[in-house]
């Protein structure tokens, strides 16, 4: 399953935000253990920099983006998925950025922690937690 790991999720675990640190942790272990193929948009990066360097600095803030782009695929933000983004019909543009990475790059499913901002039926859009039960239930 091919999973594209919202902002969200990765700023839970770099900066251990309860109460979703742990299944955010997890969905970071499944791609580990290489039960999802993970992927983080290109365009996130510099978001997640921004964000995480606030709190821990620019050292550990590199080595802890760099430990991503290892683990994940950097999915590719283009001329197409910019396109398709500034005609989604989503209140919120980098949401609208992350279904049409999504979308271009052919990934079955955006983990976030928000899902009621992604106003799509394809990819699938599910939380860490629903994530989690549905590859532990699966044979």
């Amino acid at each position: 399953m091919k999973v594209l790991i919202d902002t969200n999720i990765i700023v839970d675990v770099a900066l251990e935000r309860d109460p979703f640190f742990t299944d955010s942790e997890q969905v970071v272990s499944l791609v580990e253990q290489q039960q999802i193929e993970g992927y983080i948009s290109a365009s996130t990066f510099s978001d997640l920099y921004y964000i995480i360097r606030k709190a821990k600095g620019h050292n550990w803030t590199q080595q802890f983006l760099q430990r991503m782009a290892v683990l994940c695929t950097v999915a590719t933000v283009n001329q197409a998925v910019i396109s398709m983004a500034l005609t989604a019909n989503f209140r919120d543009f980098e949401d609208a950025i992350q279904y049409s990475t999504a979308v271009v790059n052919h990934l079955d499913v955006i983990v976030t922690r928000n899902p009621q901002d992604f106003p799509v039926t394809t990819p699938r859009i599910v939380t860490a937690e629903h994530l989690i039960q549905e590859l532990t239930n699966s044979p």
